[in-house]
């Protein structure tokens, strides 16, 4: 166990962070376009169509006056 925590862990350690280096440097060599951050765009709405639910107008103004209240 001595050889794996003093000798195998640090070597795949320090792999793993040379990989993670190669993948971020690799932005240099991308074209101009690809290298950019991703465009943000603006959030759009949910078409009436695309909704799994349907909410009632009167629940949703007021939820808590809608609560059953049972007696325990």
């Amino acid at each position: 166990m001595k050889i794996l925590r003093e000798y195998i862990a640090p070597v795949l350690a320090f792999i793993g962070f040379l990989i993670a280096l190669v993948a971020v440097s690799a932005r240099i060599f991308l074209p101009s376009d690809m290298a950019a951050p991703a465009p943000i765009e603006e959030p759009t709405a949910i078409p009436k169509q695309a909704q799994l639910f349907k909410t009632d107008s009167a629940i949703a103004q007021n939820p808590l006056q809608h609560i059953p209240t049972s007696s325990v």
